[in-house]
């Protein structure tokens, strides 16, 4: 690695397993330092990184987290969940807490956290970075038996514009991370559920792969790959943006 993060710190959420955890690793790698959360602590063992348990469903319990963790320079929100069905199988329950955990969550930690990204980058002349976990199934695609969960994430693209609007001035960045299918423990899960139904494991998987134009999955290091980019300096010019990193999914 280069230091490409060096003197900068960073706070990633969901940090535990795949995207998120792969997210904390590259950042602590480049340099950074880097306070990683999750629901579960026990999951962050191993991580080169200041660890808490942290629910972000909570505006309290983020508000003293945020106080505690003081200003940092980088915000990841990666905490989401995927609701599987379309609309005739979404509850009101369901509804309220997809968005609640994958929109209203991030709206928590950016207010929890901007007004010391600000301060940050007015005294020493930089530029803060929030990265939002977005997907490539929201405004940029319709997927079958996603409709909450597009839904939810067409608004994460919709929250990431407005923040990188109204502070593009002041040197904040908000960008948001569009993947496509990326191996994880989550995804895992649902490759088994869904192997129940289609005849086994394997069966699953060929059907994953299939939608896939470049035949496979991504992988969460090439994820990370691209928040480590909207972290650092080089995307210095670079906001307000939905980049999509799905192997094609989306074309």
């Amino acid at each position: 690695m280069s230091g490409r993060l060096k003197g900068k710190i960073a706070v990633v959420t969901a940090a535990g397993q795949g995207i998120g955890r792969a997210i904390a690793e590259a950042f602590a790698a480049e340099g950074a330092v880097v306070h990683a959360s999750d629901l579960d602590l026990a999951k962050l063992e191993g991580l080169n990184a200041e660890k808490a348990a942290l629910d972000v469903l909570s505006n309290e319990a983020v508000a003293t987290y945020a106080a505690s963790v003081g200003q940092v320079d980088i915000l990841a929100n990666v905490a989401g969940f995927v609701h599987h069905g379309t609309v005739l199988d979404c509850s009101d329950k369901d509804w309220d807490f997809s968005f609640d955990l994958n929109v209203k969550s991030m709206h928590r930690t950016i207010r929890a956290f901007l007004p010391g990204m600000l301060d940050r980058a007015a005294e020493q002349g930089s530029s803060g970075s929030i990265i939002n976990l977005s997907s490539g199934a929201s405004s940029l695609k319709g997927a079958p038996n996603r409709y909450v969960y597009g839904a939810t994430k067409a608004a994460v693209i919709g929250l990431t514009k407005s923040v990188a609007a109204d502070f593009v001035a002041r040197g904040i960045r908000c960008n948001a991370i569009c993947p496509g299918t990326v191996r994880s423990p989550s995804w895992e899960a649902r490759v088994e559920d869904l192997g129940r139904n289609v005849g086994g494991k394997d069966k699953a998987m060929e059907l994953f792969v299939s939608r896939q134009p470049m035949g496979r999955v991504g992988e969460p290091t090439e994820i990370a790959a691209l928040a480590v980019y909207l972290a650092a300096d080089e995307s210095a010019f670079t906001t307000g943006t939905a980049i999509p990193i799905d192997g094609g999914w989306t074309l």
